[in-house]
Order: C-alpha cells, then sequence, then structure tokens
C-alpha cells in the first residue's frame, strides 16, 4: 500500500508490521516512530494518530505478541489427551513460538521498553498467556502427578525451562551446544522437554 491506500483502521496494522521488520532486520534499537512510518511508506506525522509515542507502539506490538503466544499454548494444551502431556505440548509451543515469531518474542520481555505502567495491556495479555500454563498444572495437580503446595514452584519452573530454551535458540547458544553434542537444536529441545517431563512422573511413581 502507499500513503494514499491506507484507511484508518488499516493504518495502525501497518505501522506494527513495519515495526516487526524493523526489528527483525535492525533490532529494537532502530525502531522510532519516524522510522516506522517510513518503513510503512506513510508521512511522519501518520503514526500519532495511533500511537502517542514509541512506548505505546512497542506496548501494542507486545499486547498482540502475548495474545498471540496465549493462542499457541491453548492450542498445543487442546491436542494433549494427558495433563503431563499438554504440559510437554506447552513448552514444545512455546518455543516454537519463539522461532516463528522472533520479532515478537524479543520484544515481548523488555517491559522498560513497553512501559506497562502506562501501558497495561501487555501486562494483561502476559498473564492470560501464563495463566494458559498455570490451569494445565493445576490439571496436573487435580491428576495427583503434582503435589498442592508444589504447583506454583512448578508453573514458573516449566515457564523458567521453556523460555530459557526458547532464548537459547533465538541467540544461536542451543545450536552451538547440540552441534558439540552431535545433535540437533530440535533434538535437543525435544529430549531436555521429554527428559523435564520424566522427572515429573517419575515423582509420583
Amino acid at each position: 500500500m502507499t500513503r494514499t491506500s491506507y484507511h484508518h483502521g488499516a493504518l495502525r496494522g501497518a505501522l506494527m508490521d513495519a515495526c516487526l521488520r524493523l526489528i527483525d532486520t535492525e533490532g529494537i534499537a532502530a525502531v522510532s516512530l519516524r522510522r516506522v512510518a517510513r518503513e510503512a511508506g506513510v508521512s511522519t506525522g501518520a503514526p500519532y494518530h495511533h500511537f502517542a509515542d514509541r512506548a505505546a507502539l512497542l506496548a501494542a506490538l507486545s499486547a498482540n505478541g502475548f495474545e498471540r503466544l496465549g493462542a499457541a499454548l491453548a492450542a498445543a494444551r487442546a491436542t494433549a489427551d494427558t495433563p503431563l502431556a499438554a504440559l510437554t505440548a506447552l513448552a514444545e509451543a512455546y518455543v516454537q513460538f519463539s522461532r516463528e515469531q522472533p520479532a515478537y518474542f524479543r520484544l515481548m520481555f523488555r517491559p522498560e521498553l513497553s512501559q506497562p505502567e502506562k501501558h497495561p495491556d501487555a501486562a494483561v495479555a502476559g498473564e492470560a498467556a501464563f495463566a494458559v500454563l498455570a490451569d494445565t498444572v493445576a490439571d496436573c495437580v487435580a491428576a495427583g502427578l503434582v503435589e498442592p503446595e508444589r504447583a506454583d514452584t512448578v508453573t514458573v519452573a516449566w515457564w523458567g525451562i521453556a523460555h530459557g530454551l526458547a532464548s537459547l535458540w533465538l541467540d544461536g547458544q542451543l545450536a552451538k551446544r547440540a552441534n558439540l553434542m552431535h545433535t540437533t537444536a530440535p533434538d535437543l529441545v525435544q529430549n531436555i522437554i521429554q527428559a523435564c517431563t520424566g522427572v515429573l512422573r517419575r515423582g509420583v511413581n
């Protein structure tokens, strides 16, 4: 689209897409409303119709990213036959999201950029995504796989495992380590997640 063909509703999405492209190609530091406008092919004043400043744009993207992540986690949970299988599916979906949406992933966990105290939508969406994991752990508690008093700890630990694998892979470190281990990053991720699931399974046997 050219600067004359955007209608009001499409402009917001076009600006967000342009911002994601900038993050992908040049990093978050390259993002400014002026640069985003140039990338989208609109006037430098156009972004201000939707975003008060850079932080507002980044917050909107963060919220959208968490909504997408939450949807991916919910879909993964729905495909699982058991609570334990659901935990495995959630970890795999989390890592897959980071691979498919690296620009979102790099931004979503940078609250100093999106300023959640001013733009709470991202935090709300983040909590909704986290709730999918918490609910899955609650299912594990109900199934006798996790002790009730350990539910919160297991939830955070599982998030940490998935996020750590996603970050290491995104930064290239996991592939390097996998190569040294004569395996591939996808296989290493799968083996680690299965090993962690196995720890929970053995805990109830």
